[in-house]
């Protein structure tokens, strides 16, 4: 018989935790191939020994945060009602792209370095977890435009150009905030609202 495994204890639970957070910072600041395990741990407050105990390495760290990051970001477009008001739905998607920017530019450009380094340890994650959730909306979306409830677009540009203009709030912040000041979510908001309902409305 295998032995059942021991469950966490509170001090490993919050161990790690305090693990993955100071990772966050550091891989969004500084890219995987420029941060390191002793920039994690100082972070963290725990020794390089400490760190190896909970993960076997950087890679497995790294790994370990963007599989919980990809189920976070697609839960808003797993979340479109396709029984709802086909404009409503999607604006509803869109503002709460805006939000997640805003509430989480860690995890965004976290994600966005992983594509821009071509995705080495999450092509299969998105193949197998991204592309068919895509598939799906995109053809939910052509459905809407086929039925007359939304303008004619292309579905599948649409949706990148809502994580292009949304994302962009966390990715480039510290141009956001030269350009456009320290609060520019009001405005952000309206602007993206504008934009995207006179795209969509036939």
């Amino acid at each position: 018989m295998s032995e059942i495994a021991k469950k966490p204890s509170r001090i490993q639970v919050k161990n790690r935790r305090k693990i993955l957070d100071a990772a966050l910072e550091v891989f969004s600041a500084h890219g995987f191939r420029g941060a390191t395990l002793d920039q994690i741990a100082e972070a963290a407050g725990l020794s390089k020994p400490n760190i190896l105990y909970y993960f076997n390495g950087k890679d497995e760290i790294h790994r370990t945060l963007l599989n919980g990051l990809l189920d976070i970001w697609l839960a808003p477009l797993k979340e479109m009602d396709p029984d709802g008001d086909p404009l409503e739905a999607l604006m509803g998607y869109i503002h709460r792209k805006l939000e997640m920017s805003w509430e989480m530019p860690r995890e965004s450009r976290l994600f966005a370095g992983e594509v821009l380094q071509g995705a080495p340890r999450m092509q299969a994650d998105l193949e197998a977890g991204l592309k068919p959730l895509f598939d799906d909306k995109c053809a939910l979306i052509q459905a809407w435009i086929d039925a007359g409830a939304l303008a004619r677009v292309d579905p599948a540009h649409l949706l990148m150009s809502i994580w292009s203009v949304t994302q962009h709030y966390a990715d480039f912040d510290a141009q956001v905030r030269v350009l456009a000041g320290d609060a520019p979510q009001a405005a952000a908001r309206a602007h993206v609202d504008r934009m995207f309902r006179a795209l969509l409305t036939p």
